[in-house]
């Protein structure tokens, strides 16, 4: 399967309260149009984005199209099976269903609560079978995922993604061996919140923080100016490149051999993932911009999440 060098997310779409209000359904219409347009058809998303929301929204979107024009991968969160023995079957069939597709391009294991429980059920559930994905798993560190590809082996399954937080202040993946780990074994990485929720765009700043009622104004509002001397860097580097400075840390991510998960609910975000994916950063200016950023010692770890160290 031939990938863009930058999949679309649709977390937001889920209006889970993460981002702050909720994004009507016609105001994303022209955003996945816009991505189609340009070539990025690869969409990602998951049920625990606002409990099947994402979703639905997403597949509202995709019907009617040809099959082969759209590449999506989804997840399966543990914490939103059911206890039933058959938990896994009924979540990844609901997956489906309200997609209104027959298969997946990519699966995810979302975290590793209850693992390897749902790796193993996973494998089982694709043993044999003709119509495997590409099967992954994210938020795991570099001994669960070795663990994860040793239980799919077993069942003559591959590993063949990984998906983690991976940013500009937030390199654990890359510090604990997974980014080699993924180089040297073929697997795809994929970077999710290479923009910090959008902490990273430059779009805000002390004076002009985030939606407060939203959670990521919650986690990012406090440390907006200790992220100033990183701002500065990014508005400099945009102004050399001639580009938006949001582009900067996602061209970033790509150079770093990564897959960036972008997401978009605005069709200007749509512009700049096309514009990040086409934009060379010199060695020099990648390597200052991980200087700065590291200084800060920022922590940006979520709730549901863990460092990967």
């Amino acid at each position: 399967m031939k990938l863009p060098e930058i999949a679309l997310g649709a977390w937001a779409w889920g209006n889970d309260g993460i981002f702050g209000p909720d994004i009507p359904e016609k105001a994303l219409r022209p955003v996945f149009d816009a991505a189609m347009e340009n070539g990025l058809n690869l969409w990602d998303t998951a049920f625990a984005y606002g409990m099947g929301t994402s979703e639905k929204i997403l597949a509202g979107f995709l019907k009617g199209l040809p099959r082969d024009s759209f590449i999506i991968s989804d997840k399966f969160t543990p914490q939103c099976a059911g206890r039933l023995p058959d938990a896994f079957t009924e979540m990844i069939e609901l997956q489906l269903e309200i997609l209104g597709l027959d298969s997946f391009d990519i699966y995810w294991i979302h975290n590793v609560w209850g693992a390897p429980r749902w790796i193993k059920e996973l494998a089982e559930y694709y043993e044999g079978r003709d119509d495997v994905p590409l099967l992954g798993v994210s938020n795991h560190n570099l001994a669960e995922l070795k663990q994860a590809e040793a239980i799919l082996g077993e069942h003559g399954l591959k590993l063949s993604a990984v998906q983690n937080h991976y940013s500009l202040i937030n390199r654990s993946s890359e510090k604990s061996g997974i980014l080699d780990y993924c180089r040297e074994n073929g697997l795809t990485f994929f970077s999710y919140m290479v923009l910090e929720q959008g902490a990273l765009t430059c779009r805000y700043d002390a004076a002009h923080p985030m939606p407060e009622r939203s959670e990521r104004g919650r986690t990012y509002n406090r440390m907006l100016d200790k992220l100033e001397p990183l701002y500065a860097q990014l508005k400099k580097l945009a102004n050399k490149y001639g580009v938006k400075a949001a582009q900067i840390p996602v061209a970033w991510a790509i150079a770093k051999g990564t897959l960036p998960i972008v997401g978009v609910t605005k069709t200007g975000q749509v512009e700049d993932a096309v514009r990040a994916a086409n934009l060379t950063l010199s060695a020099e200016d990648m390597a200052e911009l991980e200087r700065i950023a590291d200084g800060l010692g920022l922590n940006t770890v979520r709730v549901w999440e863990k460092t990967m160290l």
